[in-house]
């Protein structure tokens, strides 16, 4: 189900340092909201470096880009420091996030039970309506970065 055109569901995650975050917080901002499966895996790590190395191009488009991941907060903060990522990576460890955006991943992996985050990018506008959306349609495919930018432009 598409969520284009309502109201991003608020979440208040956790980052590293296990501060809350709230996406309510960036009220008057637009942000790129990137759900990723996994910290450390191959395309995870690929995806969040491109969103890094397109920050000043985000920047410039008036754009903050929070991303979620399901693993701990300790294990996105080693993920973060390892890859010099400039934006908050967000713990959604009991997935309440995931489910309120139905982005659930179940059986992560073969991984009976492990439920992750699908690939999905969404751009939430300053008055906190969702005004894109991306799902990967598997999870080797990044999304187009440059549809992103357009996006926001």
């Amino acid at each position: 189900m598409s969520l284009v055109g309502t109201i991003a569901p608020n979440f208040t995650l956790l980052n590293p340092d296990r501060s809350p975050v709230s996406l309510e917080s960036f009220r008057g901002q637009k942000v790129v909201l990137a759900f990723f499966p996994g910290a450390f895996t191959g395309v995870c790590t690929a995806e969040m470096c491109a969103l890094r190395d397109s920050m000043s191009a985000f920047n410039e488009l008036g754009a903050t880009i929070l991303a979620v991941c399901v693993d701990s907060p300790y294990a996105n903060g080693v993920f973060t420091e390892a890859n010099g990522l400039n934006f908050p990576v967000l713990s959604d460890y009991n997935r309440a996030t995931v489910e309120a955006y139905d982005i659930a991943f179940d059986n992560f992996a073969g991984m009976d039970g492990y439920v992750a985050a699908n690939r999905c990018v969404y751009i939430v506008s300053e008055d906190g309506t969702i005004t894109y959306e991306w799902f990967g349609p598997h999870l080797g495919a990044e999304p187009d970065y440059e549809a992103i930018k357009a996006a926001l432009a």
